[in-house]
């Protein structure tokens, strides 16, 4: 294959604009404005997003937030349910420090202006798929991010050190003798800026995008996590993206998720003969891990040759369903759908990425001055398999942290910058025009096919023959547009995710090979580490 570049695009220092701040923060969900809100009033604050501020997976989280907020429940009880989902790959320290902190960041929320959901004058608390108790928070039913989302949005506008930029394209991150110093964007109306920061905060979010079935908006394609690869930062556990099993599946339908809680309270699934095939295969039946229902699905579909299952609520009392889930019946009212008496149907989409940016319990990565959160990393808290409504909880831990210890690194840092002369000069290959969406499209029913809820290895040597075929010719050009440098950045993705697959001959969590079904802790329980651009996964 040929050479990946360094940088996405050429740029010449003394022809592109320059822009300085303390902090760059790099994505404007959860995690992003949670780290841009705790920096100390006296530093500048420039925070980046590549649309709209409210498009992020933060906003389209539907189940909430999790935290041990009611008597019946313990922190040891949260520890152990994470630890139970995350396959043997989740850090107990991690656990346990993000687990505790969990009251007090959605006190917190609270405090910016969030108003979740209340039962009796008391936060109201649901459960979902693996967790022991109730105590899911969640806000106008099941549209949560949207109103996390909102308060904070709102908090940071108010915020007088803090710069937003709407529709900024992040294309690299800026490194200088093995240290981060800042990220080149790209503006619609400025073109190309060199931002020069003393510390960088990537908060970019997932890489959804990479897959035609997936409940991630079309800004997901991973940009953060390509861009962190090919400044030398450290990725692992790329194998490890994570199906939410219940993705409405309606011709012309977006692949709208069916939140985790509509089981949490108590609907079943069914498969095209009614029965409901999970009480057979889990005790937990419909409230077992997402890794386990998906898998389950993913079989059932297969078994009946039926092209998805069904989620039942028929059963429940009507009022409450419409109550509670108020976003989830709108969307199947357009599509001619009662939730209340009408069987729903769906199938498994891409959804979470546990995989990505290593960091520390500071949100450091390997990069001095990068540091990360939220689902562009993997912190140790996941493992193999997230969690359900711990990813919310996960970005506002980290995004808090990352801010303190950045704040504390820049306030040392001397005011007086210099803009370090770095240059991105190469030979651009231009053989031919390229039709960036078939290719896109191609890339992403490949993924589907070959890296989806069930894998085995004829399969997955194919997609790596053809993402190593599309980047030959794909990643060695230089685009002028985002949906050339999206394209760029799924197949990085892409390449890291398959060779991880590839390399994990065993079935953990989220990851089932049908070819090694069985999970093996003796050989696998460990991180896969991608140590270099173009390297392979390494243990």
């Amino acid at each position: 294959m040929a050479t990946a570049h360094r940088y996405l695009v050429q740029f010449n220092p003394k022809q592109t604009p320059h822009f300085f701040t303390d902090i760059l923060v790099i994505g404007a969900g959860i995690a992003g404005l949670r780290a841009a809100l705790e920096l100390p009033r006296n530093l500048d604050v420039l925070v980046v997003t590549k649309d709209q501020i409210q498009q992020s997976n933060s906003a389209f989280a539907q189940g909430g937030i999790a935290g041990v907020l009611s008597p019946e429940d313990r922190f040891e009880n949260h520890i152990e349910d994470t630890l139970s989902a995350g396959g043997g790959l989740c850090h107990r320290a991690i656990v346990e420090l993000v687990v505790r902190e969990a009251p007090e960041q959605i006190a917190d929320l609270i405090r910016f202006g969030a108003h979740f959901d209340e039962e009796a004058g008391r936060l109201a608390l649901t459960r979902e798929g693996g967790h022991s108790h109730r105590r899911i928070v969640h806000a106008l039913g099941d549209s949560t991010g949207h109103e996390v989302m909102r308060a904070i949005i709102a908090r940071a506008k108010e915020t007088p050190n803090l710069t937003i930029w709407d529709d900024t394209f992040t294309l690299d991150l800026l490194t200088h003798e093995g240290r981060c110093v800042g990220a080149l964007v790209h503006r619609p109306n400025q073109g190309k800026l060199l931002i020069w920061a003393k510390q960088t905060i990537l908060a970019s979010g997932g890489a959804g995008m990479v897959y035609r079935e997936t409940t991630n908006p079309p800004v997901a394609t991973g940009d953060g996590m390509a861009a962190a690869y090919r400044a030398g930062a450290e990725l692992r556990d790329m194998e490890f993206m994570q199906f939410h099993p219940t993705v409405l599946y309606v011709a012309g339908s977006s692949r709208f998720l069916i939140s985790e809680a509509v089981r949490g309270e108590g609907a079943y699934l069914r498969d095209k003969h009614m029965e409901r095939f999970m009480l057979a295969l889990d005790p937990r039946a419909e409230l077992a891990p997402r890794d386990v229902v998906a898998q389950a699905i993913f079989r059932c579909m297969e078994r009946t040759k039926h092209p998805n299952v069904y989620l039942d609520l028929r059963h429940l009392d009507a009022a409450l369903v419409r109550r509670r889930f108020p976003g989830i019946d709108k969307v199947c009212r357009g599509f001619g759908l009662d939730i209340t008496a009408d069987l729903i149907p769906i199938r498994p989409g891409a959804h979470y990425m546990m995989g990505g940016v290593t960091v520390d319990d500071r949100g450091r990565t390997t990069i001095p001055g990068l540091w990360a959160a939220g689902e562009v990393t993997s912190s140790g808290l996941h493992g193999a398999n997230r969690l359900a409504s711990n990813s919310l909880l996960e970005g506002l831990v980290f995004g808090a942290a990352c801010a303190r210890e950045a704040a504390e690194v820049a306030v040392a840092l001397p005011d007086n910058f210099t803009a370090i002369p770095l240059a991105s000069r190469f030979e651009p290959d231009e053989m031919g025009s390229l039709d960036v969406t078939d290719i896109t499209n191609s890339l992403r029913s490949m993924m589907v096919r070959h890296m989806g809820v069930i894998r085995e290895g004829a399969g997955l040597a194919e997609a790596r023959h053809d993402v190593a075929f599309w980047c030959r010719y794909a990643l060695t050009r230089e685009f002028e547009s985002r949906a050339g440098w999206e394209l760029q950045n799924l197949l990085t993705i892409a390449r890291l995710m398959i060779q991880s697959a590839l390399a994990r001959e065993e079935s953990r969590g989220v990851h089932f090979r049908s070819d090694f079904p069985t999970r093996n802790d003796g050989a696998w329980q460990r991180h896969l580490v991608c140590p270099a651009m173009g390297a392979a996964p390494q243990a």
